[in-house]
């Protein structure tokens, strides 16, 4: 399976591999040559931007908020079964060239897909929608995943990725660039449908996602953070041995997973506190997982989206052959229990998640 960084375009992959330091030649040489060759389609499709609508043109998006391993995966599987366009495989692993090269080698690209994703055995198909945070750490220096894949300096990506912090200017303006023409690239794809986009990364970014498209409507999903927080974990635990490029035996995951929500929930809670439905909601996980069809219709009331009836069909029937999937299952000690709710007791009170016992 090619590395995720298989997909970025060759001066932003010299700059990473420049700043990153040390990277073993054996596995920056493919993730060059992939670079290299798929210049001439990057500049080819470079030159179709002009012919593309405008961010104000296209529908208002949907964003699927909420920290990683809240559940907002699950949500995206079924509400992308709707009246929406989203991120598939090919716009993730080719960005810059999803309308061109990206269409030509569908088929073959098809066949490389894993059967199922690292972290959760969650099955992964062609049609499979996926976040667009992978896509995007292939245009932008600015991505959460450029920590992962350059573990040298995991905190100082992880925080320029998450939270632009130390990132220059220019650096923010060409991430909001590329990111509004990825949009634009995936309105062409699905022929002006509405978007809906998630990614755990813009549970920070509220503000910055209206601000680039007004009128967009924003839903967080959120999980009983001892739950997450042991989630997370294993989420770091399984993806860096896959896709680190470098030594991570430094890393403190447990810090990273306490520091990083505290901070994501922060910036949610004063980004959104003024936002209410239509444009904005709340549900929990739970109430999802209980009742996966009256929690989506919930949604699509209070969002205001049409064609719920239409789409409950393919709703259910994709929660029908998904009902014997085991969600993976961890060990809770007592001390992690108390950690996690010292760390985060206002996110606990905020969702009305009882604390674990001391």
């Amino acid at each position: 399976m090619p590395h995720p960084l298989s997909g970025a375009s060759l001066p932003l992959l010299r700059r990473m591999l420049r700043e990153a330091g040390d990277v073993p030649l054996a596995k920056k040489a493919p993730l060059l040559g992939a670079a290299a060759g798929r210049a001439p389609f990057s500049a080819l499709e470079k030159g179709m931007e002009g012919r593309l609508r405008s961010a104000s043109e296209m529908k208002p998006p949907v964003f699927l908020l909420g920290h990683w391993r809240s559940g907002t995966t699950h949500l995206y599987n079924i509400m992308s079964l709707g009246e929406f366009g989203y991120v598939p495989p090919v716009a993730t692993g080719m960005p810059g060239e999803m309308l061109t090269l990206g269409k030509w080698l569908k088929p073959f690209l098809d066949k490389q897909l894993p059967d199922s994703r690292y972290i959760d055995n969650i099955p992964v198909t062609p049609t499979s929608p996926q976040e667009d945070e992978i896509a995007l750490a292939n245009l932008s220096p600015l991505s959460f995943y450029h920590g992962i894949y350059f573990p040298s300096r995991f905190d100082e990506w992880v925080d320029r990725g998450l939270f632009f912090e130390g990132a220059s200017e220019e650096d923010i303006a060409g991430w909001e660039e590329a990111f509004v023409l990825f949009m634009r690239k995936l309105d062409r794809l699905f022929e002006g449908k509405q978007l809906l986009i998630k990614n755990p990364v813009y549970t920070a970014r509220p503000a910055q996602l209206l601000k680039l498209f007004p009128g967009a409507k924003l839903v967080h999903l959120h999980r009983n953070p001892v739950d997450v927080f042991l989630s997370m974990k294993n989420f770091y635990e399984k993806l860096l041995p896959v896709m680190a490029l470098q030594p991570y035996d430094h890393v403190d995951i447990e810090g990273t997973v306490l520091r990083v929500y505290d901070e994501m929930m922060r910036r949610l809670t004063e980004e959104t506190k003024e936002l209410k439905a239509p444009q904005f909601t709340e549900i929990a996980y739970a109430d999802l997982n209980a009742n996966p069809i009256g929690t989506v219709l919930r949604l699509y009331d209070e969002l205001e989206l049409g064609g719920f009836e239409e789409a409950r069909p393919r709703f259910e029937a994709y929660l029908g052959s998904i009902e014997g999937y085991q969600k993976n299952r961890f060990e809770k000690p007592k001390t992690v229990g108390t950690k996690v709710a010292e760390a985060w007791a206002p996110w606990f009170e905020r969702w009305g998640y009882e604390k674990p016992a001391g």
